[in-house]
Formats: structure tokens, sequence, C-alpha cells
């Protein structure tokens, strides 16, 4: 009878881990594949983003930090972008770096993936990422896919659709996303978040759809005050500053307000229905490993996949205004584009 219960229960879990990803954060566990105790040994894809060595020194502090839960990055795979200088030129660097924190450099995907229980996808171009992506997902390894997680809307519902098919769990985030201030404003402490206006820098990669390159970081913070419901974007540039508006649900208003030149930073400010607060100081990339570390010992995704879908969709519906003149582009229309894409990028890709 007890082998009965114990069978019952690992079918229901088999069943919403295959069944119910994208719409919630249940927890998707392999047989062995997630220790209770004991290292849980992370590998990388992708040496060419400071995030790199930034996260490594976070997971191997010696002695080792008890919020990192166990986790410990083995090895890396250093081979991202092919053609953004900026990012290829950077990966013998990062190589070192990581090589002095203990981390074995491989020579394939592959073969991180027999080393690893989780995966920490770096590549700083969000173009490979489908692909790199979909072999991380084929392993059944849980991954964290660092920001861009694509280079436009059609491949991020493609990835996303992809985690779903394999029931492989997985998430992405901006380390803004978990600044003090925006978690508060996010819990309640200003009450019903009516409005918010978030800034941050807006470089462009001309691979990527406008905002997705660095003004992430900006439409991050704007969402994680705002939550979803966002339903058109507006939007105008220059060659030295973009702004976004948003019209969410209930009449609410979000802007995001990207910079190129002047002075630059990451901030903004919050009207709720109790109280108005400023949004800031960044408090750098350690909030953000400490959720990634929990994510790989439990498997519970800590944002809902529809709310990072919605979050890109906003950025690709700001880039469609600018082509119409500053049009009104609703989240509807730019998904329904997407969804059509996702299909064909998908097409024979998934066993």
């Amino acid at each position: 009878m007890p082998e009965r219960k114990q069978l019952a229960r690992l079918i229901i879990a088999l069943f919403f881990c295959w069944s119910g990803f994208l719409g919630s954060t249940a927890t998707c566990q392999e047989s062995g594949a997630n220790p209770a105790n004991g290292i849980i040994r992370v590998g990388i894809i992708g040496l060419d983003t400071s995030h790199v060595p930034a996260f490594a020194r976070e997971f191997n502090a010696v002695p080792a930090n008890p919020d990192m839960m166990g986790c410990r990055v083995v090895a890396a795979y250093p081979y991202g972008s092919r053609t953004i200088e900026s990012s290829y030129s950077r990966i013998s660097k990062y190589t070192e770096a990581v090589q002095e924190l203990g981390v074995t450099v491989v020579d394939s995907i592959p073969e991180l993936l027999g080393q690893v229980d989780c995966v920490l996808l770096e590549t700083n171009d969000g173009k490979p990422h489908l692909a790199q992506a979909l072999e991380v997902f084929k392993a059944g390894k849980p991954v964290f896919i660092d920001k861009p997680v694509a280079s436009n809307l059609a491949e991020v519902v493609a990835i996303y659709r992809a985690a779903q098919h394999y029931g492989v769990p997985m998430f992405s985030s901006s380390s803004l996303r978990y600044t003090d201030s925006a978690q508060a404003i996010r819990g309640g402490k200003i009450g019903k978040v009516l409005g918010c206006n978030a800034y941050s820098p807006a470089s462009t990669e001309p691979s990527h759809t406008d905002l997705f390159w660095y003004g992430i970081h900006g439409v991050e913070i704007l969402f994680t005050c705002m939550g979803t419901g966002c339903q058109s974007v507006s939007h105008t540039s220059t060659d030295g500053r973009e702004l976004a508006v948003g019209i969410w649900d209930g009449g609410r208003i979000g802007t995001f307000h990207g910079m190129r030149e002047g002075t630059k930073s990451y901030g903004g400010t919050a009207f709720g229905s109790d109280a108005i607060r400023p949004i800031g100081p960044y408090g750098g990339y350690k909030p953000l490993v400490l959720r990634i570390a929990k994510f790989f010992r439990t498997r519970k995704p800590p944002i809902d996949p529809a709310e990072t879908i919605q979050l890109y969709a906003f950025m690709q519906a700001a880039a469609e205004s600018t082509q119409r003149n500053g049009q009104a582009v609703t989240i509807t229309e730019v998904m329904q584009v997407a969804e059509s894409k996702a299909d064909e990028l998908l097409s024979d890709k998934l066993d």
C-alpha cells in the first residue's frame, strides 16, 4: 500500500510538471536530478559577459556561502556570440577568470551537460539562445537564461514553448528585478501600483529588437512594479533617448525612459494608492544569484513565465510602434505574430 501511494504521488507530480509549466511555478523534479543534500553542479554556457565571473564568484566563494544552497559552478563551455565583437572579444578574459575559480572548461555543450545538474545560459548574444536552450531542455537540465532571453519575441516564445514541451523548469530575469525597493513595491509597500516611470541605459544592438539588448533592465523594473496587464504600447526615440508608454488594465500607465547619452543610471518612481516611492538604488548581482540558487535547489521558477513573455512583448510592441511613427501597438497583435513565427522556428525541432 505505501508503494502504491508513492507511485500515485509520482504520477501526479509528473502530470503537473508536463502540463502546467507555462502558467505556474510548479516543481518539476527528475529522479536523481535534484539532490536533497550535497553539491548541485552548475554549468555555464557562454563566457562572453561580465555576469559570468560575477555569478561564479558568488557560487564558488570560499568558505562556501550557505545562502548558495550547495550550488557550485563546476564546468563551462566558453563560446557564445560569434558575430558581436564586444562579446566574443571577452571570451579569453572570462575563460581565465572562471578557471581561477576552479571551473573546468569543456569543448562542447554535450560535454558540459554530462557533467552538471543545472545550467546558467550566459551567452550575451540572444540569437544562439534557442539552439543552445534546446540542447539543455533535451538533456532535462533546469536552466537560468540570462538577459535577453532571445533576440526577438518569436524566439522568446519558442524557448518557453520548448521548455514546456520537455517539462524543464526555466526562468530569466535582469538583476534589476531584485532591488530591495522594487521588491517592496511589488509586495504592496505603496498599495496598488497605479503607475510607474522606470529608466535605465538603453544601448542597442542591430541584431536584436531595440530594447532587448540593454533597455531590458529598465523594462524589468517597470514590470516588477506594474505586473502583467499591459494592453498597448506607443514609443518614440531619438539618437540618444527612448520613451515607451504602456497602457495597463484599469487605466494604469507605465513608462520606460532609455538613455544613450548624458548621465545614465537605473531606477524610477512608482505611484501607488497609498504612497509614491522612488525605485533604487541598484543592489548588484547577488540578490539575483540567490534566487537562481534557490531555483536550482527547488526547481521552482520564481517568475511566472507569462510575465516574462509579456515583458518582451512590451519591447517588441515598442519597436513596432517606432516603425508606425509612434502609433500604439497592442500586445495581442505582437503576440499573434510571434506565436506564428515560433511555429516555424520549432518546426521539426522538438522530439
